[in-house]
């Protein structure tokens, strides 16, 4: 019996799958079982910053599984690694945010942050964007996507509130003194590569602040330089105020790891047993964040990414001019990227196209295409994916 047939006679599928065992990865490059080469342009949902079995990431492990991996007693005992960790995060953060926990999963912290928010606050209600993905934990479901989703798991909740992405008077008629917070990411991943206006976010933090709600801000796709900024919400620093913001993906390079921090104000409503978690902050996965960031800072990655961000932005602008008939828009920032196709139907077809000829994609709902690839992607790779995407365009515009 192969890995396909194993896993799928072992396994439970939550997902629909591509029928491929990746055994190996290197770069922007995976390789199959039968040795088939693909270019990545997934990095696996944008954890994989620095491209498969970077050679930081290999010696962290290594280096730090030498020493130790989870501390006795976990978060009750310090830790060199974890120190070190926070002084780097410390570094790259926004200003206002001074204090920091780990998790295991960007859902993990987002949790963890609407718990916080709602014990702080004394308030319950939570106002969240149609179309937002903030994980799958019985709490983060409860704000994501919208609620034709959530109602599949959970009753109605009345706490919880879905405005459209953008509409600052559908949010202005939501929010009032009784919301706890507003959690939303500044580009959405899952709602299709959605980029949320700088007037938007102003006008929502003097809201959240007038209400005394708190504002959420979910990075856990966007953050460490995806979009050519070490955070997406850097440039509206100076006119928003940030509560909590949730990391994850990216922060330690493909190692589950995740993180919030939160202000001044938040940290001093925290009380001792407010969170905790067997493996938030252990030793390996620390050692491995902080060697990720101290790359990404030393080799001013936000820089590049926003570079080769610009060139991938023309290349696909010419794509899609040249397939209008089914491309409607491209829209991204950074190497976060999607195509907005003319049909929801298209998208599976397109993926299969760009997968016969080794390129990786990641589809996505309503017709969006996304494109993900690792931090350190070559020109070369560049242009191999975009001609792989302009022959699986032409090839699927042949069948529609």
């Amino acid at each position: 019996m192969n890995t396909i047939e194993l896993e799928n006679k072992l396994g439970i599928t939550f997902c629909k799958r591509q029928e491929l065992a990746i055994e190996k990865g290197r770069g922007s490059y995976v390789w199959d079982e039968q040795g088939n080469k693909f270019l990545d342009f997934t990095s696996g949902w944008g954890v994989t910053c620095l491209g498969h079995s970077h050679p930081v990431i290999v010696n962290s492990i290594i280096q730090q599984s030498q020493k130790i991996m989870q501390n006795p007693n976990s978060g009750f005992t310090y830790s060199p690694a974890r120190a070190k960790l926070l002084r780097q995060l410390h570094e790259v953060l926004p200003n206002g945010l001074d204090k920091i926990y780990f998790a295991n999963s960007g859902a993990e912290a987002n949790d963890a942050a609407l718990k916080l928010a709602r014990k702080i606050t004394g308030k319950s209600k939570v106002i969240s964007m149609i179309g937002s993905f903030h994980g799958r934990t019985f709490n983060t479901l409860a704000v994501s996507t919208g609620i034709d989703n959530t109602e599949k798991y959970l009753p109605p909740s009345t706490q919880t509130r879905f405005v459209q992405f953008n509409d600052f008077p559908a949010l202005s008629e939501e929010l009032d003194d009784n919301t706890a917070a507003v959690i939303l990411e500044p580009i959405q991943g899952e709602g299709g590569v959605r980029i949320a206006d700088s007037e938007y976010l102003q006008q929502l933090s003097s809201l959240c602040k007038n209400h005394k709600a708190m504002l959420i801000v979910d990075e856990v796709q966007t953050g460490f330089c995806r979009t050519g900024k070490f955070f997406a919400i850097e440039q509206q620093l100076a006119e928003i105020e940030i509560d909590i913001l949730t990391m994850g993906k990216g922060i330690a390079g493909g190692f589950p790891f995740a993180a919030f921090a939160v202000s001044r104000d938040v940290d001093q409503g925290i009380s001792l047993g407010d969170h905790g978690g067997t493996y938030c902050g252990n030793p390996l996965g620390c050692a491995i964040a902080a060697d990720v960031i101290g790359y990404l800072r030393d080799n001013n990655i936000a820089e590049r990414v926003r570079l080769m961000g610009k060139n991938l932005q023309e290349q696909l602008k010419l794509l899609g001019k040249k397939h209008r008939n089914i491309v409607e828009s491209v829209r991204g920032e950074g190497l976060l990227w999607a195509l907005q196709l003319s049909d929801d139907a298209l998208v599976e077809r397109l993926t299969a196209a760009c997968l016969q000829r080794g390129l990786l994609v990641t589809p996505t709902r309503n017709g969006v295409l996304r494109l993900i690839p690792s931090l350190l992607l070559s020109n070369e790779e560049l242009i191999e994916a975009v001609e792989i995407l302009d022959s699986a365009l032409a090839s699927v515009v042949q069948i529609h």
